[in-house]
């Protein structure tokens, strides 16, 4: 039989795992974008070489939204901003630092995406960006238990320690 202790850290550790992953989700679109690895983002129209990270996605925007959408896309602050978000998430999240300002972000972010993707084309209300979401708030719950991660030698930091929103 094992034991419950054994169980909560096993819990804890795969929470951990999810939180890693879903910031290495976040720091792969930031390196795609600035660098335009040719996945989503081809060489051409990487951020270094004068591209837009948001001009693509949001300058297609139809539906409900899409004049907001449109008129953000190729801006130069909303380009910073969400490179800013991609990098600043990702790296809270993967290492384990500063996580409830990245689930915070996270969850603005994703949400922004699945408004600016309405209508959704495989489904009415749910995709990629709400199971993120949902994921996130799951993570956001175990901030206490929080494993594999460098959340100790942050807290420990002055401006932390004055600054429980930076946890």
């Amino acid at each position: 039989m094992v034991k419950k202790s054994t169980n909560n850290q096993m819990v804890w550790s795969w929470l951990a795992v999810s939180r890693i992953l879903v910031g290495l989700i976040f720091l792969w679109a930031y390196f795609d974008k600035l660098f335009g690895l040719g996945f989503a983002t081809v060489a051409e129209k990487a951020w270094v070489n004068g591209g837009s990270p948001t001009s693509g996605f949001l300058s297609n925007v139809q539906g409900p939204f899409a004049d907001f959408f449109n008129a953000l896309a190729g801006n130069v602050v909303t380009d910073v901003l969400f490179m800013a978000g991609l990098l600043g998430i990702g790296v809270a999240l993967t290492l384990g630092i500063a996580v409830r300002l990245g689930v915070v972000s996270g969850i603005t972010m994703l949400i922004l995406m699945w408004l600016a993707s309405f209508p959704l084309e495989n489904n009415p209300v749910i995709d990629d960006h709400v199971v993120y979401v949902a994921l996130l708030m799951v993570i956001a719950f175990g901030l206490p238990n929080q494993c594999f991660s460098f959340k100790k030698q942050w807290q420990s930091l002055p401006t932390v320690k004055k600054h429980s929103w930076l946890w």
